[in-house]
């Protein structure tokens, strides 16, 4: 049910239920690493097809979510380095965090996202050449009508030899995205791209699409540095991509 609520509801939401839903499932067999806190279970979450354990009571992450923050956390000197970071449709589970790292100076952007400092197009960003030193933007280009432009938009503004962290969903059996846009149902959608507001499913050819703008991409598995039972603790997908992206 969960996963049928506007995502602008659901941040608001979530402000007052998220606490009391966090201390209703506390228990031992999964650990939100965001957080630090163990949960009997996640809750089930997805349009195709419900997947069991994969939305966090505490901070309300997904699998993608948690897969991020470990590598951030682990590979990275997100936390620890001065960088100016543009956060495209901000997630909750990591906005307040973000907001108060003293090392980073943080700024969010959406079109209509209430967690946005900013309001506007991803495909005119207001802001100047090479401006951010860290760009995150995940689960966003699926949904827009014009992704090359929105992808020349983030090469734009990110700083050379800065990194961008541009996920989407992949159909990783498939090498060429799949678009068509006179599917206009949302049920039709949901089928098709996974999600009622999703104008495409990218295939394999996604990181080839971003190099053509000048990115230098690596497809990062990053689930693989985890053992099975880390997997399973911490609520991963074994096989989801996290697409660092580079501007040399």
């Amino acid at each position: 049910m969960i996963n049928t609520i506007p995502r602008p509801y659901l941040i608001w939401w979530s402000k007052f239920l998220a606490p009391f839903i966090d201390i209703f499932y506390r228990g031992n067999e999964f650990t939100d690493p965001i957080n630090g806190k163990s949960y009997r279970k996640f809750l089930p979450y997805g349009y195709v097809k419900q997947r069991d354990n994969a939305l966090s009571p505490g901070t309300l992450s997904l699998e993608r979510h948690r897969l991020l923050w470990l590598y951030l956390n682990n590979e990275t000197n997100f936390f620890s380095k001065t960088l100016k970071v543009l956060h495209i449709a901000p997630e909750q589970c990591f906005y307040n965090l973000f907001k108060n790292l003293k090392n980073i100076n943080y700024t969010t952007f959406d079109l209509n996202s209430p967690l946005a400092d900013i309001k506007g197009d991803i495909c005119n960003l207001p802001f100047k050449e090479n401006s951010f030193d860290f760009i995150l933007c995940n689960h966003v280009l699926e949904h827009i009508n014009d992704d090359k432009k929105a992808m020349k938009e983030l090469y734009r503004v990110l700083n050379k030899n800065g990194t961008a962290i541009l996920q989407v969903p992949i159909n990783q059996k498939s090498r060429k995205t799949f678009e068509d846009s006179s599917i206009v149902d949302k049920k039709e959608r949901i089928e098709k791209f996974g999600q009622y507001d999703h104008i495409r499913l990218y295939g394999l050819d996604y990181f080839k699409k971003l190099e053509s703008f000048g990115f230098k991409v690596d497809p990062l598995k990053y689930s693989k540095k985890f053992t099975e039972s880390e997997i399973i603790k911490y609520g991963l997908i074994k096989d989801e991509i996290i697409p660092v992206c580079k501007k040399g």
